[in-house]
């Protein structure tokens, strides 16, 4: 990774241009391929070719240009096509450097052969926008990007967005391999790829579903978000389906990363669950803010009576949604009076934001106070209680996110994103604790995920004492957005569960 950090910085005479990379016939290729789709655009896709692509250095003209990220031209398409959860095929991995793809890519003539079958020739059954079924292939995943989202888009390029989105992808996974070939020309990066699937991701799921089943055995809600669609069946064919109830949105997430709660069956009168998603929704300001999928909430009566509203939600990458989507949970709570409101959330908010263009910690932790709750971390949570610890690798499409490896602790994502929270008043913290190794301990310091801890978040637990004798403790659990995302809120409401979690941690 640091030969790739230095090649990224300082090519040299390895600045090729694209069409060196990347090759005129293998354009023609592709515009056949999209001209038998149907798209339109394909034409003036061909002169953006020719005009702004072809000719650019690779590295310092292609890879390094920032309006390539900000208009999403690379990390879009990635972001639909990297990992597909499907329901006739499994889990599929676009061939590139950066999926869990194990095709050869050792040679760019079989790379680009197995590149063209994945995203033309692969029939997939999807879960789309509004849950509805489709078949399609993963070429027809890329979605329009729009100019009032994504402001860096001109008007031209929105409107040939989705062949424009085939075309930088085509380059930048070429560029991937073209660049990994050469500083590994014997294969070798290839065998560490696949080391670090076999550990991380291909048991990415069943290691999850271990850390709750065991070390956080007994719990009552768990809270998941950036969870894939087909999570909901995954969990209801594992060991755990005789313990938890899976509540998943009924819109899911088009990108198909979703929040979902699970309730312990023990424990709550499953019978009694009420959806009070599209109620939150329909309160936002700004319809269309918050993504489908986002944010669930649902309410439920335990088994003794007393009723919860219990709403996960994962923030945009800015966090400048966050705000909206616990102001929208909240409204939906308070339509049901005398429920006790629970959120668990990845707020994506930061110690040192980017003013006016990121959430910031402290900005956050006041938000907290004046909605009247109070969190895990306190009534005013400290910025330095850090909850992620990582750092994007040069090998993405959003160069710009990347951080030089002797600066991965200064310009990584080091921050305090992952809380619960709750009226003050109404329930009563007894303890809170991290958890980056799945194992009730936190190593300061340490960047996860590691090959024992899948998630790029740590995972937060704490107990509560509720009115009267009930007592819950709650657990958050987050991962990373690019692979299986997983995250969970966790309540137990027997004390014996609550005094062993107290006693662990």
């Amino acid at each position: 990774m640091q030969a790739v950090e230095g090649f990224v910085d300082n090519p040299g005479a390895a600045d090729v241009p694209v069409s060196e990379v990347f090759t005129n016939e293998m354009f023609a290729e592709l515009k056949a391929l999209m001209t038998a789709e149907g798209w339109s655009g394909i034409e003036e896709t061909e002169k953006y070719w020719l005009d702004s692509i072809q000719g650019r250095k690779i590295m310092s003209e292609f890879i390094k240009d920032k309006s390539l990220g900000s208009k999403r031209l690379a990390s879009m398409p990635d972001r639909v096509t990297n990992t597909i959860n499907t329901l006739d095929k499994g889990t599929l991995n676009r061939p590139t450097v950066i999926s869990c793809a194990l095709a050869d890519m050792t040679q760019m003539a079989s790379w680009w052969a197995a590149w063209k079958t994945f995203m033309f020739d692969t029939s997939v059954q999807v879960t789309g926008k509004g849950g509805k079924v489709s078949t399609t292939k993963p070429c027809g995943l890329l979605p329009k990007i729009k100019k009032d989202k994504y402001p860096a888009v001109s008007e031209a390029e929105e409107a040939i967005s989705i062949p424009l989105q085939a075309l930088c992808i085509g380059v930048f996974d070429a560029i991937l391999v073209h660049m990994l070939n050469t500083l590994s020309p014997t294969g070798g990066w290839q065998r560490l790829k696949q080391e670090i699937i076999a550990n991380i991701y291909a048991n990415k799921g069943a290691r999850i579903l271990e850390i709750i089943d065991t070390t956080y055995s007994g719990t009552d809600v768990c809270f998941l978000q950036e969870v894939a669609t087909e999570m909901k069946t995954f969990i209801e064919g594992s060991r755990l389906a005789p313990t938890y109830h899976v509540c998943a949105p009924s819109m899911p997430s088009a990108a198909d990363q979703n929040s979902m709660v699970l309730l312990r069956k023990a424990a709550f009168d499953v019978a009694s669950i009420e959806d009070l998603t599209a109620a939150a929704y329909s309160s936002l300001e700004k319809k269309g803010s918050l993504s489908d999928g986002d944010l669930i909430v649902i309410a439920v009566r335990d088994t003794a009576g007393a009723g919860y509203v219990f709403a996960s939600f994962h923030g945009d990458t800015d966090g400048l949604q966050t705000a909206a989507a616990l102001g929208a949970a909240q409204v939906a709570a308070a339509a049901k009076e005398g429920y006790t409101f629970v959120f668990g959330l990845d707020a994506n908010c930061y110690e040192t934001p980017n003013a006016g263009k990121q959430l910031g910690a402290a900005e956050f932790g006041a938000a907290i106070g004046a909605a009247g709750l109070t969190s895990c971390w306190g009534d005013v949570p400290p910025v330095d209680n850090y909850t992620t610890f990582n750092a994007r690798t040069f090998l993405q499409p959003q160069l710009q996110k990347a951080s030089k490896f002797k600066e991965k602790a200064k310009k990584g994502d080091v921050n305090p994103k992952d809380y619960i929270l709750w009226p003050k008043g109404v329930l009563t913290l007894e303890s809170a604790s991290k958890d980056n190794t799945g194992s009730q301990v936190y190593k300061e310091g340490e960047v996860f995920p590691s090959l024992s801890f899948p998630s790029d978040h740590s995972l937060i637990a704490c107990s509560l004492a509720a009115p009267g004798t009930s007592k819950f403790s709650r657990l958050l659990f987050d991962s990373s957005p690019t692979t299986l995302a997983f995250a969970a809120v966790a309540v137990a409401a027997a004390a014996v569960a609550v005094a062993y979690l107290v006693h662990k941690t």
